[in-house]
């Protein structure tokens, strides 16, 4: 860390200390209404990851000790090709 900010221990205490006492939530805020007030916000987009999360079942994963069963859109049809 530069040595301005002083010893780890001392940053993170602050960043606990803003973190609890809301400096974190005011600056957004203030940042979000400066960039509203110069037009620099697309308000109609806005994506957060945090309601995007799946869970890991949800994306994909293997169960422990079970095997992936056969991918049927890649496996070979008994039905004739197609012309």
């Amino acid at each position: 860390m530069p040595d301005e900010l002083g010893s780890f221990q001392t940053a993170h205490k602050r960043l606990i200390r803003w973190a609890v006492d809301g400096t974190w939530e005011r600056i957004l805020a203030a940042v979000l209404a400066a960039a509203d007030d110069a037009d620099d916000i697309g308000w109609t987009v806005s994506v957060d990851s945090t309601v995007c999360r799946a869970h890991q079942h949800a994306a994909g994963a293997r169960e422990k000790g079970r095997q992936a069963g056969p991918n049927l859109t890649t496996m070979p049809s008994d039905a004739p090709a197609a012309a």
